[in-house]
């Protein structure tokens, strides 16, 4: 388990150049096993789940070159080979269904762990998945541990409508579709800007999907899959992070930012506290004149609301983010998670720093911020912005605080503590065994 230790309380200033986002990269990575030619990605975060990835390729007998330093990553799947007896995709990666398409396109078999998991945020269930993989004419069987999906042949192309836009069953569904024969069209698809970056790294591989960043998608399938070269962009998680960051410490940090145009709801979020965000040839900076203060809502008798649900909604893996902010921002707020059913039970974890914030219920809680806060030791449960969100408090508070099991941050944040030191913050890692 990894811990950070931070003295709090000093402005975070400078300039940080974020990594790509890992709900862009995971999704690409697997589907590079979609073609056996030779690929070049740029931008590559050196984080776990890539790590555990690029293992997988290996163990497959990919060849897989990685440039940690440069974050360039060569692929070459042209010997792979998977044996559904012998090869088991890692159950704690969420990623993990991500590669049973192409699998599925290249050896007609997949086997995946039955509780594969990502982040504790409540139940996260498989069912959307199958469900899928069963409309392509895929066969999903249990064996022990485990669900084996087989398939006669290549996959037949279909039209679906998701119960509920979800990131990673739109991405297995254009997965799947450019396997099948034929145009496929899902109705009610995400539309986050790591799902259109991943369909853009589709695109750049020659599937043809018309839709993208919209929540209908048509896919034309059947065509063989290239290699080539792609660059990823940087993620908008973490420009938000360090945005807020500076924020809350009352310092002034700078984050290149080459897609505004994903930021004028998240801008809007940021004044709700009193922080102006501005966008200037490729860079982005917090402004947070005085003290951090709560918008006073122009109807009365309503509290001022962050509603997070899939895009175009705010984010809901940021929610976390500004809770933090609004724990430290003079004024109350209320906070709404439309998505998980457990990502909220941290928040008592808050009031260790004097901090007081109400649980409505599992998916609502209210901050009424403002109040004198102390450090404290404080427990971050397995999702990475939450851990982030109790460094945050803890770095906009005076004295030493520590943030227990914040490994999940590894998972995300390349760099996270070598960055923050460059912003001033006095940070480290500590690990028990």
């Amino acid at each position: 388990m990894s811990n950070l230790i931070v003295h709090g309380g000093a402005p975070l200033r400078g300039r940080i150049i974020p990594s790509a986002n890992k709900n862009a990269v995971l999704p690409v990575l697997c589907a590079t096993l979609l073609t056996s030619e030779p690929l070049r990605l740029k931008g590559v975060p050196d984080i776990t789940d890539v790590r555990k990835i690029l293992d997988i390729f290996r163990t497959l007998g990919s060849e897989v070159r990685m440039d940690h330093a440069s974050g360039t990553l060569d692929l070459h799947h042209r010997e792979t080979a998977f044996d559904s007896g012998l090869h088991r995709l890692p159950e704690e990666m969420r990623s993990s269904i991500m590669l049973v398409p192409p699998l599925l396109a290249r050896f007609n078999v997949a086997r995946l762990e039955d509780n594969v998991k990502g982040c504790t945020l409540g139940v996260r269930e498989i069912d959307p998945h199958v469900e899928v993989f069963r409309r392509f004419g895929g066969v999903v069987e249990r064996a022990e541990g485990s669900l084996l999906i087989r398939s006669e042949g290549r996959l037949t192309p279909t039209d679906h409508w998701l119960d509920y836009a979800s990131v990673t069953t739109t991405e297995n569904f254009v997965l799947c579709a450019a396997s099948a024969g034929g145009t496929s069209t899902l109705t009610n698809a995400a539309s986050e800007p790591h799902v259109q970056e991943f369909c853009r790294f589709m695109a750049m591989m020659g599937a043809r999907i018309d839709g993208m960043g919209t929540s209908r998608l048509t896919v034309h399938g059947g065509q063989a899959l290239t290699g080539g070269e792609f660059t990823f962009d940087e993620d908008f998680h973490e420009i938000t992070t360090f945005l807020a960051l500076g924020a809350i410490t009352g310092g002034d940090v700078v984050v290149r930012n080459s897609a505004p145009g994903n930021f004028p709801l998240i801008d809007r979020t940021f004044a709700k506290f009193g922080v102006e965000i501005t966008h200037e040839d490729g860079w982005s900076r917090a402004s947070a004149p005085g003290r951090l203060r709560v918008q006073t809502p122009f109807t009365s008798n309503v509290l001022t609301k962050v509603e997070a649900a899939p895009w175009p909604y705010f984010p809901v893996d940021l929610l976390p983010i500004f809770i933090a902010l609004g724990v430290r921002a003079q004024g109350n707020a209320l906070f709404w998670n439309k998505v998980y059913d457990g990502a909220l039970g941290w928040t008592g974890e808050l009031s260790k720093f004097g901090a007081h914030v109400f649980s409505s219920d599992p998916h609502r809680v209210i901050t009424f911020g403002g109040d004198a806060l102390a450090p404290a030791v404080v427990e971050s449960p397995y999702i990475i912005r939450v851990a982030i969100a109790l460094f945050m408090v803890a770095a906009s508070v005076e004295g030493r605080s520590e943030i227990r099991n914040a490994t999940p941050i590894r998972r995300a944040h390349p760099h996270f503590v070598e960055n923050l030191r460059k912003l001033g913050a006095q940070v480290e890692w500590t690990t028990e065994e």
